[in-house]
């Protein structure tokens, strides 16, 4: 990092204060933007949707585990992928440890997957995590919630995801999805999110943005080329 200015402590501080204004902005910004997410319709989900999990066949509703909000973490892993994707395995890193908090805040939190349910629950337990993991094989959800293109779409290299027609890069895409169950048992379908919609929930790309470098990733043949397992650097 050649040339960087430096200057003295008076001079930081007064910089500094500059762009904690732009700061504060933003996070005023967020605030306004959650609330606009939150405010979004909702869509009754008709499907009951059969997962495979460690507590044999639950649906759609079962995962609530008895809270009223749920969400569901679209973990890359195809049916026939010997490992978990390894930038879904990043995200995990980070969410693990947060599941229990958010039980006390009325949120069940799980992760879904196509690769059948032994192999989820290997790769979990090799990298160490203690979250809910459930398969999908043998249904429908990840098509219906646009993370996993059929075989004719990845020859064609176009799927719908991210809610346009865009080229496809395999068969498996990452996401993340919020439900709500009411008092007779209805659930809706109120927010996904996908591609850099996922980026504000990595805390460690947000740590990395403070750090002189940044993500420093401009310099590499893709942004995520430097990532390893938790296991493998």
């Amino acid at each position: 990092m050649p040339n960087h200015p430096v200057v003295s402590r008076e001079e930081w501080t007064a910089a500094r204060k500059t762009h904690l204004e732009k700061e504060k902005a933003l996070d005023r910004q967020r605030d306004a933007l959650a609330e606009s997410l939150r405010s979004l319709p909702w869509v009754r989900v008709e499907e009951s949707y059969v997962f495979s999990g460690p507590d044999g066949e639950e649906n759609l509703a079962d995962l609530f585990a008895g809270r009223s909000q749920l969400i569901v973490q679209h973990f890359m892993y195809g049916e026939s992928w010997d490992e978990g994707c390894p930038s879904c395995s990043f995200w995990a890193d980070g969410w693990d440890p947060l599941v229990v908090h958010l039980e006390h805040r009325d949120v069940s939190m799980v992760a879904i997957s196509k690769a059948p349910l032994a192999k989820l629950q290997a790769y979990r337990e090799r990298m160490g995590w203690s979250f809910k993991w459930l398969s999908s094989a043998q249904n429908e959800f990840n098509r219906d919630f646009h993370v996993s293109a059929t075989s004719e779409e990845v020859e064609k290299g176009e799927t719908y995801y991210n809610y346009r027609r865009t080229s496809s890069f395999g068969d498996e895409m990452p996401g993340m999805s919020v439900f709500y169950k009411d008092d007779g048992g209805v659930v809706y379908h109120t927010y996904s999110t996908y591609a850099r919609g996922l980026d504000r929930l990595n805390a460690a790309y947000h740590y990395l943005d403070m750090a002189p470098k940044g993500r420093d990733e401009s310099e590499l043949p893709w942004s995520m080329a430097w990532l390893r397992r938790h296991d493998s650097y």
